[in-house]
Protein backbone atom coordinates (compact mmCIF):
# COMPACT_ATOMS: atom_id res chain seq x y z
CA UNK A 1 0.00 0.00 0.00
CA UNK A 2 1.29 3.45 -1.28
CA UNK A 3 1.99 6.28 1.83
CA UNK A 4 -1.11 8.15 0.22
CA UNK A 5 -3.28 5.44 -0.10
CA UNK A 6 -1.88 4.18 4.02
CA UNK A 7 -2.67 8.49 5.04
CA UNK A 8 -6.40 8.61 2.76
CA UNK A 9 -7.12 4.62 4.70
CA UNK A 10 -6.01 5.73 8.11
CA UNK A 11 -7.50 9.41 8.29
CA UNK A 12 -11.03 8.35 7.39
CA UNK A 13 -10.56 5.24 9.86
CA UNK A 14 -9.98 7.47 12.33
CA UNK A 15 -13.29 10.00 11.55
CA UNK A 16 -15.40 6.93 11.38
CA UNK A 17 -14.10 5.96 14.91
CA UNK A 18 -14.42 9.43 16.27
CA UNK A 19 -17.88 9.87 14.80
CA UNK A 20 -19.09 6.19 16.01
CA UNK A 21 -17.35 6.43 19.46
CA UNK A 22 -19.09 9.98 19.74
CA UNK A 23 -22.28 7.88 19.36
CA UNK A 24 -21.60 5.51 21.56
CA UNK A 25 -20.66 7.99 23.93
CA UNK A 26 -24.36 9.31 23.67
CA UNK A 27 -25.72 5.60 24.39
CA UNK A 28 -23.25 4.92 27.14
CA UNK A 29 -23.99 7.86 28.90
CA UNK A 30 -27.87 7.62 28.86
CA UNK A 31 -27.87 4.14 29.50
CA UNK A 32 -25.78 4.85 32.48
CA UNK A 33 -28.02 7.59 33.64
CA UNK A 34 -30.76 5.52 33.66
CA UNK A 35 -29.36 2.40 34.94
CA UNK A 36 -27.99 3.98 37.80
CA UNK A 37 -31.43 5.62 38.89
CA UNK A 38 -33.21 2.52 38.40
CA UNK A 39 -30.72 -0.11 40.59
CA UNK A 40 -28.55 2.20 42.82
CA UNK A 41 -24.99 2.24 44.05
CA UNK A 42 -25.42 -1.16 45.78
CA UNK A 43 -26.67 -3.32 42.29
CA UNK A 44 -24.08 -1.69 40.78
CA UNK A 45 -21.42 -2.50 43.32
CA UNK A 46 -22.31 -6.26 42.47
CA UNK A 47 -21.94 -5.82 38.71
CA UNK A 48 -18.73 -3.97 38.93
CA UNK A 49 -17.45 -6.85 40.85
CA UNK A 50 -19.03 -9.25 38.33
CA UNK A 51 -16.93 -6.89 35.33
CA UNK A 52 -13.61 -6.96 37.65
CA UNK A 53 -13.89 -10.82 37.18
CA UNK A 54 -15.52 -10.88 33.62
CA UNK A 55 -12.56 -8.08 32.63
CA UNK A 56 -9.85 -10.90 34.24
CA UNK A 57 -11.17 -13.14 32.90
CA UNK A 58 -11.45 -11.43 29.04
CA UNK A 59 -7.62 -10.59 29.04
CA UNK A 60 -7.16 -14.12 27.93
CA UNK A 61 -10.15 -14.83 26.30
CA UNK A 62 -10.65 -12.12 24.40
CA UNK A 63 -8.20 -11.19 21.71
CA UNK A 64 -4.75 -12.49 23.15
CA UNK A 65 -4.57 -14.68 20.39
CA UNK A 66 -6.00 -12.73 17.98
CA UNK A 67 -3.41 -9.66 18.28
CA UNK A 68 -0.91 -11.30 16.14
CA UNK A 69 -4.08 -10.68 13.44
CA UNK A 70 -3.69 -7.31 13.68
CA UNK A 71 -0.06 -6.60 14.06
CA UNK A 72 1.29 -9.32 11.23
CA UNK A 73 2.16 -7.26 7.64
CA UNK A 74 0.20 -9.88 5.61
CA UNK A 75 -1.74 -12.67 7.24
CA UNK A 76 -3.82 -15.85 5.58
CA UNK A 77 -6.58 -18.15 6.32
CA UNK A 78 -4.18 -20.42 7.92
CA UNK A 79 -3.19 -17.49 10.60
CA UNK A 80 -6.78 -17.07 10.78
CA UNK A 81 -7.72 -20.47 11.66
CA UNK A 82 -4.74 -21.01 14.19
CA UNK A 83 -5.75 -18.06 16.09
CA UNK A 84 -9.58 -19.05 16.16
CA UNK A 85 -9.15 -22.17 17.40
CA UNK A 86 -6.98 -20.81 20.37
CA UNK A 87 -8.86 -18.41 20.67
CA UNK A 88 -11.89 -20.72 21.40
CA UNK A 89 -9.82 -22.83 23.92
CA UNK A 90 -9.10 -19.81 25.94
CA UNK A 91 -12.41 -18.86 26.07
CA UNK A 92 -14.24 -22.08 26.75
CA UNK A 93 -11.45 -22.42 29.90
CA UNK A 94 -11.61 -18.88 31.04
CA UNK A 95 -16.00 -19.44 31.03
CA UNK A 96 -15.41 -22.66 32.64
CA UNK A 97 -13.22 -21.03 35.50
CA UNK A 98 -15.73 -17.83 35.75
CA UNK A 99 -18.78 -20.88 36.29
CA UNK A 100 -16.77 -22.66 38.60
CA UNK A 101 -15.47 -20.02 40.84
CA UNK A 102 -18.21 -17.96 41.41
CA UNK A 103 -19.50 -18.92 44.71
CA UNK A 104 -16.10 -18.92 46.19
CA UNK A 105 -15.85 -14.98 45.03
CA UNK A 106 -18.87 -14.56 46.04
CA UNK A 107 -18.14 -15.67 49.66
CA UNK A 108 -15.01 -13.68 49.47
CA UNK A 109 -16.97 -9.93 49.06
CA UNK A 110 -19.47 -11.07 51.61
CA UNK A 111 -22.51 -11.16 48.83
CA UNK A 112 -24.49 -13.91 47.57
CA UNK A 113 -25.71 -12.00 44.83
CA UNK A 114 -22.22 -11.75 42.96
CA UNK A 115 -22.52 -15.86 42.91
CA UNK A 116 -25.72 -15.20 39.56
CA UNK A 117 -23.89 -12.05 38.45
CA UNK A 118 -20.32 -14.47 37.71
CA UNK A 119 -22.39 -17.23 36.29
CA UNK A 120 -23.93 -14.40 33.74
CA UNK A 121 -20.80 -13.00 32.85
CA UNK A 122 -19.22 -16.08 32.19
CA UNK A 123 -21.17 -16.68 29.29
CA UNK A 124 -20.01 -13.25 27.75
CA UNK A 125 -16.74 -14.07 28.29
CA UNK A 126 -17.20 -16.96 25.84
CA UNK A 127 -19.18 -14.96 23.44
CA UNK A 128 -16.46 -12.37 23.89
CA UNK A 129 -13.53 -14.80 23.14
CA UNK A 130 -14.99 -16.30 19.56
CA UNK A 131 -15.82 -12.58 18.63
CA UNK A 132 -12.12 -11.80 18.91
CA UNK A 133 -10.48 -13.00 15.49
CA UNK A 134 -13.24 -10.90 13.57
CA UNK A 135 -12.63 -8.01 16.07
CA UNK A 136 -8.98 -7.54 15.10
CA UNK A 137 -9.51 -8.72 11.18
CA UNK A 138 -11.76 -5.73 11.21
CA UNK A 139 -9.20 -3.09 12.88
CA UNK A 140 -6.48 -4.83 11.02
CA UNK A 141 -8.51 -3.45 7.67
CA UNK A 142 -9.01 -0.16 9.24
CA UNK A 143 -12.43 -0.81 8.56
CA UNK A 144 -13.85 1.37 11.43
CA UNK A 145 -17.11 2.41 9.92
CA UNK A 146 -18.70 -1.28 10.41
CA UNK A 147 -16.76 -2.21 13.78
CA UNK A 148 -17.84 1.66 15.24
CA UNK A 149 -21.58 0.96 14.56
CA UNK A 150 -21.69 -2.62 15.23
CA UNK A 151 -20.58 -1.07 18.61
CA UNK A 152 -22.92 1.25 19.10
CA UNK A 153 -25.45 -1.65 17.74
CA UNK A 154 -24.55 -4.39 20.48
CA UNK A 155 -24.74 -1.80 23.21
CA UNK A 156 -27.85 -0.33 22.56
CA UNK A 157 -29.10 -3.54 22.10
CA UNK A 158 -27.88 -4.95 25.52
CA UNK A 159 -28.18 -1.66 27.63
CA UNK A 160 -31.15 0.03 26.35
CA UNK A 161 -33.52 -2.49 24.72
CA UNK A 162 -32.81 -5.45 27.24
CA UNK A 163 -30.99 -4.24 30.59
CA UNK A 164 -33.48 -0.59 31.16
CA UNK A 165 -36.76 -2.86 30.83
CA UNK A 166 -35.53 -5.92 33.27
CA UNK A 167 -33.80 -3.02 35.65
CA UNK A 168 -37.43 -1.47 35.71
CA UNK A 169 -39.18 -4.98 35.99
CA UNK A 170 -37.06 -5.34 39.48
CA UNK A 171 -34.56 -7.73 38.27
CA UNK A 172 -32.10 -5.89 40.15
CA UNK A 173 -28.22 -6.24 39.07
CA UNK A 174 -29.63 -9.28 37.00
CA UNK A 175 -30.59 -6.53 34.27
CA UNK A 176 -26.86 -5.13 33.88
CA UNK A 177 -25.94 -8.83 33.14
CA UNK A 178 -28.13 -9.98 31.03
CA UNK A 179 -27.79 -6.57 29.39
CA UNK A 180 -23.60 -7.56 29.04
CA UNK A 181 -24.47 -10.91 27.85
CA UNK A 182 -26.76 -9.57 24.91
CA UNK A 183 -23.98 -6.99 23.83
CA UNK A 184 -21.36 -9.12 23.27
CA UNK A 185 -23.96 -12.06 21.39
CA UNK A 186 -24.90 -8.86 19.37
CA UNK A 187 -21.55 -7.97 18.67
CA UNK A 188 -20.53 -11.63 17.62
CA UNK A 189 -23.36 -12.32 15.15
CA UNK A 190 -22.47 -8.33 13.97
CA UNK A 191 -18.09 -9.10 13.57
CA UNK A 192 -18.66 -12.64 12.07
CA UNK A 193 -21.30 -11.17 9.57
CA UNK A 194 -19.28 -8.16 8.37
CA UNK A 195 -15.66 -10.37 8.83
CA UNK A 196 -16.48 -14.23 8.05
CA UNK A 197 -13.48 -16.22 8.58
CA UNK A 198 -12.97 -19.94 8.43
CA UNK A 199 -13.65 -21.86 11.60
CA UNK A 200 -11.77 -25.31 10.86
CA UNK A 201 -9.50 -25.61 13.63
CA UNK A 202 -6.01 -25.40 12.99
CA UNK A 203 -3.98 -26.70 16.40
CA UNK A 204 -0.18 -26.54 14.42
CA UNK A 205 1.51 -23.53 12.37
CA UNK A 206 4.34 -22.03 11.15
CA UNK A 207 3.72 -18.51 12.92
CA UNK A 208 2.94 -21.06 16.63
CA UNK A 209 5.99 -19.69 18.29
CA UNK A 210 5.38 -16.24 17.12
CA UNK A 211 1.25 -16.28 18.16
CA UNK A 212 1.50 -17.78 21.16
CA UNK A 213 4.34 -15.26 22.16
CA UNK A 214 2.25 -12.31 20.99
CA UNK A 215 -0.89 -14.05 22.65
CA UNK A 216 1.69 -14.63 26.13
CA UNK A 217 3.27 -11.21 26.24
CA UNK A 218 -0.39 -9.58 25.78
CA UNK A 219 -1.90 -11.51 28.24
CA UNK A 220 0.98 -10.88 31.05
CA UNK A 221 0.46 -7.09 29.79
CA UNK A 222 -3.41 -7.22 30.37
CA UNK A 223 -2.78 -8.84 33.52
CA UNK A 224 -0.59 -6.20 35.04
CA UNK A 225 -3.25 -3.68 33.76
CA UNK A 226 -6.30 -5.61 34.99
CA UNK A 227 -4.48 -5.38 38.16
CA UNK A 228 -3.44 -2.01 38.63
CA UNK A 229 -6.92 -0.86 37.04
CA UNK A 230 -8.71 -2.81 39.14
CA UNK A 231 -7.36 -3.97 43.03
CA UNK A 232 -8.90 -0.37 44.19
CA UNK A 233 -12.33 -1.83 43.50
CA UNK A 234 -11.64 -5.43 45.02
CA UNK A 235 -9.58 -3.45 47.54
CA UNK A 236 -12.38 -1.23 48.34
CA UNK A 237 -15.69 -4.64 48.36
CA UNK A 238 -13.50 -5.98 50.43
CA UNK A 239 -12.68 -4.13 53.18
CA UNK A 240 -15.70 -1.72 53.09
CA UNK A 241 -19.09 -2.18 51.17
CA UNK A 242 -20.58 -2.90 47.64
CA UNK A 243 -22.35 0.31 47.93
CA UNK A 244 -19.11 2.17 48.11
CA UNK A 245 -17.60 -0.24 44.62
CA UNK A 246 -21.17 1.47 43.47
CA UNK A 247 -20.22 4.54 44.10
CA UNK A 248 -16.43 4.35 43.08
CA UNK A 249 -17.25 2.23 39.81
CA UNK A 250 -19.87 4.87 38.55
CA UNK A 251 -17.76 7.49 39.07
CA UNK A 252 -14.67 6.11 37.80
CA UNK A 253 -17.39 5.18 34.61
CA UNK A 254 -17.99 8.42 34.25
CA UNK A 255 -14.94 10.34 34.64
CA UNK A 256 -13.01 8.06 32.33
CA UNK A 257 -15.89 8.21 29.67
CA UNK A 258 -13.98 11.07 28.01
CA UNK A 259 -10.62 9.29 28.03
CA UNK A 260 -12.49 5.85 27.03
CA UNK A 261 -13.64 7.35 23.75
CA UNK A 262 -10.85 8.63 22.74
CA UNK A 263 -8.48 6.32 23.36
CA UNK A 264 -11.02 3.52 21.40
CA UNK A 265 -11.17 6.00 18.97
CA UNK A 266 -7.48 6.60 18.22
CA UNK A 267 -6.29 3.98 20.12
CA UNK A 268 -6.69 0.94 17.16
CA UNK A 269 -5.96 3.44 14.43
CA UNK A 270 -2.60 4.23 15.57
CA UNK A 271 -1.86 0.91 16.46
CA UNK A 272 -2.84 -0.72 13.28
CA UNK A 273 -1.43 2.30 10.90
CA UNK A 274 1.89 2.58 13.01
CA UNK A 275 2.61 -1.00 12.27
CA UNK A 276 3.12 -0.05 8.46
CA UNK A 277 5.38 2.38 9.94
CA UNK A 278 7.66 0.37 11.85
CA UNK A 279 10.73 1.03 9.50
CA UNK A 280 9.93 4.74 9.48
CA UNK A 281 10.53 5.87 13.50
CA UNK A 282 10.82 9.82 12.67
CA UNK A 283 7.10 9.83 11.22
CA UNK A 284 5.92 7.94 14.25
CA UNK A 285 7.45 9.99 15.89
CA UNK A 286 6.07 12.69 15.02
CA UNK A 287 2.72 11.29 14.55
CA UNK A 288 2.79 10.53 18.46
CA UNK A 289 4.13 13.94 19.21
CA UNK A 290 1.18 15.29 17.64
CA UNK A 291 -1.08 13.27 19.63
CA UNK A 292 -0.42 13.95 22.78
CA UNK A 293 0.02 17.34 21.93
CA UNK A 294 -3.80 17.47 21.03
CA UNK A 295 -4.36 15.58 24.28
CA UNK A 296 -2.23 18.20 26.93
CA UNK A 297 -3.24 21.22 25.48
CA UNK A 298 -7.43 20.16 24.07
CA UNK A 299 -7.91 17.85 26.70
CA UNK A 300 -6.35 19.27 29.69
CA UNK A 301 -8.65 22.62 29.85
CA UNK A 302 -12.04 19.88 29.48
CA UNK A 303 -10.62 18.12 32.34
CA UNK A 304 -10.19 21.12 34.63
CA UNK A 305 -14.27 21.96 33.79
CA UNK A 306 -15.48 18.65 34.09
CA UNK A 307 -13.55 18.20 37.50
CA UNK A 308 -15.19 21.20 39.03
CA UNK A 309 -18.70 20.62 38.02
CA UNK A 310 -18.73 16.89 38.55
CA UNK A 311 -20.43 17.59 42.41
CA UNK A 312 -23.41 19.57 40.10
CA UNK A 313 -23.21 16.77 37.54
CA UNK A 314 -23.86 14.41 40.36
CA UNK A 315 -26.49 16.18 41.76
CA UNK A 316 -28.38 16.40 38.78
CA UNK A 317 -28.07 13.25 36.97
CA UNK A 318 -28.31 10.46 39.73
CA UNK A 319 -30.05 12.14 42.86
CA UNK A 320 -29.52 12.03 46.73
CA UNK A 321 -28.62 8.45 46.55
CA UNK A 322 -25.21 9.10 45.07
CA UNK A 323 -23.65 12.49 46.53
CA UNK A 324 -20.90 10.98 47.45
CA UNK A 325 -19.74 9.79 43.92
CA UNK A 326 -18.93 13.72 43.11
CA UNK A 327 -16.09 14.03 45.05
CA UNK A 328 -14.56 10.66 43.68
CA UNK A 329 -15.58 12.07 40.32
CA UNK A 330 -14.12 15.39 40.25
CA UNK A 331 -10.71 13.62 41.05
CA UNK A 332 -11.01 11.33 38.70
CA UNK A 333 -11.97 14.23 36.05
CA UNK A 334 -8.59 15.12 36.95
CA UNK A 335 -6.87 12.27 35.57
CA UNK A 336 -8.18 12.46 31.76
CA UNK A 337 -5.20 14.07 30.37
CA UNK A 338 -2.61 11.29 32.13
CA UNK A 339 -5.34 8.59 31.60
CA UNK A 340 -4.85 9.44 27.47
CA UNK A 341 -1.36 10.34 27.20
CA UNK A 342 -1.41 6.21 28.88
CA UNK A 343 -3.38 4.91 26.37
CA UNK A 344 -2.11 6.85 23.02
CA UNK A 345 1.70 5.93 24.11
CA UNK A 346 1.31 2.06 24.49
CA UNK A 347 1.22 1.59 20.69
CA UNK A 348 4.55 3.59 19.95
CA UNK A 349 5.86 0.39 22.54
CA UNK A 350 4.33 -2.26 20.00
CA UNK A 351 5.28 -0.26 17.23
CA UNK A 352 8.87 -0.05 18.12
CA UNK A 353 9.63 -3.82 19.55
CA UNK A 354 9.61 -2.78 22.76
CA UNK A 355 6.39 -4.19 23.20
CA UNK A 356 7.41 -6.36 26.42
CA UNK A 357 7.95 -2.98 27.99
CA UNK A 358 4.36 -2.04 29.08
CA UNK A 359 4.25 -4.83 31.56
CA UNK A 360 7.66 -4.61 33.11
CA UNK A 361 7.29 -0.63 33.42
CA UNK A 362 4.30 -0.55 35.53
CA UNK A 363 4.80 -3.75 37.29
CA UNK A 364 7.14 -1.99 40.19
CA UNK A 365 4.36 0.66 40.59
CA UNK A 366 1.64 -2.30 40.85
CA UNK A 367 3.87 -3.83 43.86
CA UNK A 368 3.98 0.00 45.04
CA UNK A 369 -0.11 0.22 45.00
CA UNK A 370 -1.33 -2.95 46.64
CA UNK A 371 0.24 -2.11 50.10
CA UNK A 372 -0.99 1.38 49.82
CA UNK A 373 -4.79 0.87 48.65
CA UNK A 374 -4.90 -1.72 51.57
CA UNK A 375 -3.20 0.42 54.41
CA UNK A 376 -5.71 3.71 53.03
CA UNK A 377 -8.61 1.61 52.65
CA UNK A 378 -8.54 0.75 56.43
CA UNK A 379 -7.35 3.86 57.72
CA UNK A 380 -8.74 6.81 55.23
CA UNK A 381 -11.87 5.18 53.20
CA UNK A 382 -13.10 5.67 50.06
CA UNK A 383 -11.52 9.07 50.05
CA UNK A 384 -7.94 7.63 50.47
CA UNK A 385 -8.05 5.09 48.20
CA UNK A 386 -9.26 6.99 45.04
CA UNK A 387 -6.50 9.84 45.84
CA UNK A 388 -3.67 7.11 45.92
CA UNK A 389 -5.67 5.83 42.22
CA UNK A 390 -4.95 9.43 41.29
CA UNK A 391 -1.63 9.08 41.75
CA UNK A 392 -1.19 5.70 40.44
CA UNK A 393 -2.51 7.11 36.86
CA UNK A 394 -0.27 9.93 36.76
CA UNK A 395 3.00 7.91 37.62
CA UNK A 396 2.20 4.85 34.89
CA UNK A 397 1.52 7.83 31.91
CA UNK A 398 4.88 9.21 32.81
CA UNK A 399 7.14 6.09 33.41
CA UNK A 400 5.29 4.78 29.69
CA UNK A 401 5.38 8.59 28.01
CA UNK A 402 9.26 8.49 28.90
CA UNK A 403 9.96 5.33 27.56
CA UNK A 404 8.63 6.15 24.01
CA UNK A 405 10.82 9.75 24.37
CA UNK A 406 13.49 7.31 24.89
CA UNK A 407 12.85 5.37 21.83
CA UNK A 408 12.67 8.01 19.84
CA UNK A 409 15.93 9.70 21.43
CA UNK A 410 13.69 12.51 22.62
CA UNK A 411 13.94 14.17 25.72
CA UNK A 412 10.99 15.29 28.62
CA UNK A 413 11.03 18.90 26.83
CA UNK A 414 9.88 18.08 24.29
CA UNK A 415 6.51 17.65 25.36
CA UNK A 416 6.85 20.58 27.92
CA UNK A 417 5.38 23.75 25.40
CA UNK A 418 2.13 21.55 25.52
CA UNK A 419 1.87 20.66 29.41
CA UNK A 420 2.48 24.40 30.11
CA UNK A 421 0.31 25.06 27.50
CA UNK A 422 -2.71 23.03 28.62
CA UNK A 423 -2.51 24.07 32.14
CA UNK A 424 -2.55 27.96 31.22
CA UNK A 425 -6.05 26.62 29.09
CA UNK A 426 -6.57 24.76 32.45
CA UNK A 427 -6.55 27.68 34.75
CA UNK A 428 -8.19 29.71 32.59
CA UNK A 429 -11.10 27.49 32.01
CA UNK A 430 -11.02 26.74 35.80
CA UNK A 431 -11.74 30.22 36.85
CA UNK A 432 -14.53 30.99 34.15
CA UNK A 433 -16.23 27.89 35.26
CA UNK A 434 -16.10 29.11 39.21
CA UNK A 435 -17.22 32.65 38.32
CA UNK A 436 -20.41 31.00 36.12
CA UNK A 437 -20.94 28.80 39.27
CA UNK A 438 -20.78 31.94 41.60
CA UNK A 439 -23.06 33.75 39.59
CA UNK A 440 -25.67 31.38 39.73
CA UNK A 441 -25.22 30.13 43.21
CA UNK A 442 -28.56 32.42 44.19
CA UNK A 443 -30.72 30.68 42.50
CA UNK A 444 -30.59 27.42 44.37
CA UNK A 445 -30.32 24.84 42.38
CA UNK A 446 -27.72 22.30 40.80
CA UNK A 447 -28.53 22.56 37.54
CA UNK A 448 -28.56 26.03 36.75
CA UNK A 449 -25.18 26.16 38.68
CA UNK A 450 -23.77 23.30 36.23
CA UNK A 451 -25.39 24.98 33.06
CA UNK A 452 -23.80 28.26 33.95
CA UNK A 453 -20.68 26.66 34.77
CA UNK A 454 -20.04 24.60 31.93
CA UNK A 455 -21.39 27.35 29.42
CA UNK A 456 -18.81 30.21 31.05
CA UNK A 457 -15.69 28.15 31.14
CA UNK A 458 -16.67 26.79 27.27
CA UNK A 459 -17.12 30.17 26.15
CA UNK A 460 -14.23 31.80 27.74
CA UNK A 461 -11.95 29.15 26.28
CA UNK A 462 -13.71 28.93 22.55
CA UNK A 463 -13.37 33.22 22.57
CA UNK A 464 -9.83 32.99 23.32
CA UNK A 465 -9.09 30.28 20.84
CA UNK A 466 -11.01 31.89 18.38
CA UNK A 467 -9.33 35.18 18.90
CA UNK A 468 -6.21 33.89 19.26
CA UNK A 469 -5.47 30.48 17.60
CA UNK A 470 -1.87 30.37 18.35
CA UNK A 471 -2.49 29.90 21.99
CA UNK A 472 -2.79 26.26 21.07
CA UNK A 473 0.32 25.57 19.20
CA UNK A 474 1.52 24.41 15.75
CA UNK A 475 0.55 21.17 16.64
CA UNK A 476 -2.72 21.06 18.07
CA UNK A 477 -3.97 23.66 15.39
CA UNK A 478 -2.33 21.77 12.66
CA UNK A 479 -4.68 18.99 13.73
CA UNK A 480 -7.74 21.60 13.82
CA UNK A 481 -7.14 22.66 10.23
CA UNK A 482 -7.34 19.28 8.99
CA UNK A 483 -11.01 18.80 10.91
CA UNK A 484 -12.53 22.25 11.05
CA UNK A 485 -10.73 24.01 7.46
CA UNK A 486 -10.84 27.33 7.23
CA UNK A 487 -8.28 30.41 6.84
CA UNK A 488 -8.61 30.96 10.69
CA UNK A 489 -6.37 27.81 11.21
CA UNK A 490 -4.63 27.27 8.09
CA UNK A 491 -1.33 29.38 9.31
CA UNK A 492 -1.02 25.93 11.36
CA UNK A 493 2.52 24.39 11.71
CA UNK A 494 3.52 21.00 9.13
CA UNK A 495 1.10 18.72 8.53
CA UNK A 496 1.35 15.43 10.40
CA UNK A 497 -0.52 12.32 9.01
CA UNK A 498 -0.69 8.90 10.27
Amino acid sequence: MTPGALRSLAERAFKWSALTTAGRFVLQFVAQVVLARLLGPGNYGVYGIGLVVLTFAAFLSGNAFSYILMLQKEVDAEDVRFAFTWQLIAGVLCAGAMYASAGWIASYFGDARIEHMVHWLAAACLLMALAGPATCLLQRDLNFRVLGLLQMASYAAGYLVVGVPMALQGYGAQALAAACVVQAAVALVGAFAARPHSIRPLLHHPLARDTLDTGRTVFLTNIVNWLLSNMDRIVIGRLLTTHAVGLYGVAYNIASIPNVLLVHAMQPTFLAAGARLQDEPQQLARVWLTVLACVLVLLTPAAVMMSLLAGDLVRVLYGSAWLDAGWVMAVLFLCVPAWACLGLSTPVLWNTQRKHLEAALQLPLLLLALPAWWLLALHGGLHAVVFASAVLIFARAGVVVATCLAAFQMRGRELLPFALRGVALGALAGAAVMAGRAAAAPLGHPLLTLLAGAGTGAAVVAALVFARPQVLGPEARGVLARLLPGPRWAAAGPEVHP
